[in-house]
């Protein structure tokens, strides 16, 4: 299993997705739903995915996706110490 450092230091970022979709019962009411995944712009593989598995497997129509995209750490952002130095 991959941590969350090591997928950011791969580039990936904090995906948000505001799901707005149509109520199964009440098709004339909207309702949200707020996802969030690491994943890889611009293509992001893994909001699609679940946007799939959404029009595959559950009831409410989907009305809109909004989603935000943001790094939070990049490769060039990162050191890794080898050794420490003390004094006294």
């Amino acid at each position: 299993m991959t941590t969350e450092t090591e997928l950011m230091l791969k580039g990936y970022g904090l995906t948000t997705a505001e799901m707005t979709y149509h109520m199964p019962d009440y098709p004339h009411v909207l309702n949200t739903y707020i996802w969030q995944d690491y994943d890889l712009a611009p293509d992001h593989d893994r909001l699609l995915h679940f946007i799939g598995f959404w029009r595959d497997t559950l009831d409410g129509v989907l009305h809109s996706v909004r989603y935000s995209h943001r790094k939070l750490i990049a490769p060039n952002e990162w050191r890794n110490v080898v050794g420490e130095f003390r004094y006294h």
